[in-house]
């Protein structure tokens, strides 16, 4: 009895492990999509003076890191960048970004240093934002 239960004990622990070996490697292809996401992820040269007055909603998702922004433009300016909804990992510092897109009237600003798939992902949702109203 003794030896059957070895064996079975055995087995339960070979069938976690490859459980958790499936699981290890799902998340590593999770992760590696994301950053290539992130990677592949390019810009408009949208000019904001051509874009009609009026509140834009846009979003941007790559997985780890999901964005919705409301964007205000008035005669040709961005007013306001509102952001609705920002999930991300260690990301928050990146929101001044959209600060940095009012200022310089552009969407592709420098990113936040230590922030940079987050500031990315901001970015592009403006820009999805402005582009589906153009």
């Amino acid at each position: 009895m003794n030896v059957s239960r070895k064996k079975v004990l055995l087995f339960i622990i070979i069938i976690l492990f490859f459980i958790s070996f499936f699981f290890i490697l799902f998340y590593l292809k999770t992760v590696f999509d994301y950053k290539m996401a992130v990677k592949k992820t390019t810009f408009s040269n949208i000019d904001i003076s051509d874009i009609p007055d009026g509140v834009y909603v846009g979003e941007y998702d790559v997985n780890f890191i999901y964005v919705k922004v409301k964007v205000m433009v008035q005669n040709g300016v961005i007013k306001s960048i509102d952001i609705l909804n920002h999930k991300n990992e260690r990301g928050k510092s990146a929101e001044i970004v959209a600060d940095r897109m009012i200022e310089e009237q552009k969407i592709d600003v420098d990113t936040v240093s230590g922030a940079t798939n987050s500031s990315t992902v901001i970015k592009k949702a403006v820009e999805n934002a402005l582009k589906k109203e153009k």
